[in-house]
């Protein structure tokens, strides 16, 4: 299977998606997609935890010590959360959903009838990055797409690729055409991590893999938590963890 294509077709579902989502939103009671909403921000959760769960595989301990994998979870996300913040990361990408809300306005028109402008994009904005943090922060999008570069088939890739497009009807019913905008965000992150395996051959450790996954299981709860209105956690900011972490992994293994 060409590199890719795993990518490809997750931009095409979560597309289908968005638009049948849209078709029917309007139809439903604000209440049923409040409803639906938080029943995502519970499934969200789940996957969330088996995610976080990677903190104990075996593989990790052994790299690290049996007693590090928390203490480089919680310096990936100090360090990550710093970086972030510092960057503006989620002032960032809300900045660019508003940039996308009011380009498809001035092509296409108002997103529904009836609807305020602020009303409009704000629904759009955050429909865009709850969208993209669910879509690109997870461990079938980092071992997915990085086992997808290694040349280890696009299967990962593809079960995610159903999963988002089931999601992406459940997000747009509530946010609209902002969930469709996710794709850019997620061609870039799948379509890196894929070239980012081809590059490195099979020299991806176990360890540093499990740490990633672990550090994404835990931004992925900030995100059931934001989907369930509990606390609007700025998952974005918390984003460069990703890339902490395997360094931290790394720098505790030549310290041993």
């Amino acid at each position: 299977m060409i590199p890719g294509t795993g990518t490809l077709v997750n931009v095409i579902t979560v597309l289908a998606g968005t638009s049948v989502g849209v078709l029917v939103g309007h139809r439903l009671p604000e209440r049923t997609r409040t409803v639906v909403t938080d029943g995502l921000g519970l499934v969200t959760l789940l996957i969330a935890g088996t995610s976080a769960a990677h903190v104990g595989d075996a593989a990790l301990e052994e790299a690290v010590g049996s007693a590090a994998p928390m203490l480089v979870v919680l310096g990936a996300v100090l360090v990550g959360g710093i970086i972030g913040s510092l960057l503006r990361i989620e002032d960032r990408l809300e900045d660019f959903g508003g940039l996308l809300q009011r380009a498809a306005v001035r092509r296409f028109g108002a997103e529904q009838e009836g609807e305020s402008g602020a009303v409009a994009r704000e629904r759009f904005i955050q429909g865009f990055v709850v969208s993209s943090l669910v879509f690109c922060v997870g461990p079938l999008t980092i071992l997915g797409s990085i086992n997808e570069g290694l040349g280890n088939g696009a299967d990962q890739l593809l079960l995610k690729a159903a999963l988002d497009g089931f999601a992406a009807i459940a997000f747009a019913a509530s946010f609209g055409w902002g969930v469709g905008a996710s794709v850019l965000p997620l061609v870039v992150i799948q379509g890196g991590l894929t070239l980012l395996g081809a590059g490195l051959g099979d020299f991806v450790p176990e360890a540093h893999i499990s740490a990633l996954a672990a550090t994404g299981g835990l931004l992925l709860i900030g995100v059931a938590l934001r989907l369930l209105d509990l606390k609007q956690v700025k998952v974005a900011d918390l984003l460069p963890a990703l890339l902490a972490a395997p360094l931290l992994v790394e720098l505790v293994t030549l310290w041993r």
